[in-house]
């Protein structure tokens, strides 16, 4: 036992070392007094960095000079900030989505502005509220979590109620609730859009029910594509936790919010599963629960010409373990799909990684929570290292007729490819909380067509089967120069075949 210890820590440390002999991972102290828990945060034009917290400040860092300026107070659990301008924020609270602005020049807000408040509230705990991302045309979205049956509601709820489910009557805080809970469903929505990604024009005055289906849709963003990707987090109805390519009208499974669908009549939990899984898009990426990612939180993509040959790709932050997500999308046809790999898999990062913005000297923060589950909380400054370009990387995976082409950073060492290994499985699409993994299967492959240069080959398979995660591991595969490889597996979501 203590020999197997001894190697799978000698294993741990090895991997961390591969990625801070790459990039540099720095703490940055919050001042005295803020419950460290950052719930947004976001670059400003003059590149110093905007941040909300857990108690409501929103504070201002100037990675120069490295100090704090108090900005705003008094905000509902914001979590979410878009910079309008060095004076002018976007803050996504939990009851709204305010603009909070510094009118006179003094470098504090006077203004605190309602820009839309259109969706129900009941007084449950689970009720958050994430957003804003900005699409090309300015158009804003923000998310909405369904309600857990871990409490009830209240008396007095703000907006339309539902009456399509339990009575209300029954769902009232207190001690009748006890008796009743599991009757609402795991998660419920029973005010207006729990569940649901809204759109909302420029100004917040029109809005939209954009797509439905989310049970925690925690994080929003816009890839190079301008596709808009949300996470959901694993629960009732998600066998493991998903990133979705959300499009108008798309329907992504967690059926509670189909209740404020137009014309819907239907308790959506007597709705067979048969119909509800016809009736919902996929994700296009699953991230394997407690191997990949627990609790994915906001997408966010690599600006041009930063982190060398990922530049342009997608991150996504990771609420539970120590490390992020890189997802690279692999579309076939109208059918998004794509691969999920470990990025930043080390214990010196740490867990909470909550909201990730790029600054234009190519620095990653992160602004970390945990919101009374698992996670941490702080600022992070994360940089490549200076001559440290030449680090191996999967740069690209593609699905060709007979397997997976892979493209590389930098030229391998033949020789470590051979140790390639693939297994696939499935989740299974059911009203109970998470799934085992279904149908798992070891797929037999082989290392085929490797390039002139060393920098890509094609990993060839019979097994290609629609509606399954392929998970590829790559153990000590290295550079032609001898460097590890910095994420050793891929996650990829098969669900259409070229």
């Amino acid at each position: 036992m203590r020999s197997l210890l001894t190697l799978l820590l000698a294993s741990t440390l090895a991997g961390a070392d591969s990625w801070t002999d790459t990039f540099t991972i720095d703490k940055i102290a919050i001042p005295p007094g803020i419950d460290p828990q950052i719930g947004g945060l976001d670059t400003m034009p003059n590149g110093n960095l905007a941040m909300c917290f857990h108690r409501g400040e929103v504070l201002i860092y100037n990675p120069e000079s490295e100090t704090w300026s108090h900005f705003a107070e008094g905000l509902h659990e914001p979590l979410g900030i878009l910079a309008e301008s060095n004076s002018s924020f976007l803050i996504m609270q939990r009851p709204e989505l305010t603009r909070v602005k510094d009118t006179d020049g003094d470098g504090v807000a006077d203004l605190y502005e309602t820009v839309f408040d259109g969706f129900g509230m009941t007084g449950n705990y689970h009720e958050f509220a994430f957003g804003p991302a900005r699409d090309k045309d300015g158009n804003l979205y923000v998310s909405l979590n369904v309600a857990s049956n871990g409490a009830g509601v209240r008396a007095e709820v703000r907006g339309p109620w539902s009456d399509i489910g339990l009575d209300r009557s029954n769902m009232l805080n207190g001690s009748g609730w006890g008796k009743f809970r599991g009757k609402a469903g795991r998660m419920y929505s029973r005010v207006a859009y729990r569940g649901w990604v809204l759109k909302l024009s420029p100004d917040g005055k029109k809005f939209q029910p954009f797509a439905s289906g989310f049970r925690s849709p925690e994080g929003l963003g816009f890839d190079r594509e301008g596709r808009l990707l949300v996470t959901d987090n694993q629960g009732d109805w998600l066998g493991t936790s998903k990133l979705h390519h959300v499009r108008k009208g798309h329907f992504h499974g967690h059926p509670a919010s189909l209740v404020w669908n137009k014309g819907w009549t239907r308790e959506p939990l007597k709705v067979p599963v048969p119909q509800l899984d016809e009736m919902r898009t996929p994700a296009m990426g699953l991230l394997p629960q407690g191997e990949l990612a627990n609790s994915p939180t906001e997408p966010r993509m690599i600006p041009q010409g930063v982190f060398g040959p990922l530049s342009e790709q997608m991150l996504i932050g990771e609420m539970n373990q120590s490390n992020l997500v890189r997802f690279l999308p692999d579309p076939v046809g109208e059918v998004s799909q794509g691969a999920a790999i470990p990025f930043l898999r080390t214990n010196a990062l740490g867990r909470g990684n909550h909201r990730l913005t790029f600054t234009e000297d190519g620095s990653l923060w992160i602004g970390k929570t945990h919101l009374s589950w698992a996670g941490s909380n702080g600022l992070v400054r994360i940089r490549l290292k200076e001559n440290q370009e030449d680090f191996l990387a999967v740069e690209g995976i593609n699905l060709i007729d007979c397997g997976f082409h892979l493209s590389f950073t930098q030229a391998v060492d033949r020789k470590t490819l051979q140790s390639v290994k693939l297994r696939r499985h499935t989740y299974k699409y059911h009203q109970a909380y998470g799934s085992p993994k279904i149908d798992e299967k070891e797929v037999a492959c082989e290392i085929t067509e490797i390039s002139i240069n060393d920098k890509s080959c094609v990993v060839k398979f019979d097994d290609l089967k629609e509606g399954y995660l392929y998970t590829m591991s790559l153990p000590g595969v290295t550079s032609a120069k001898g460097k590890p490889l910095l994420g050793d597996k891929i996650y990829y979501t098969l669900l259409k075949k070229r």
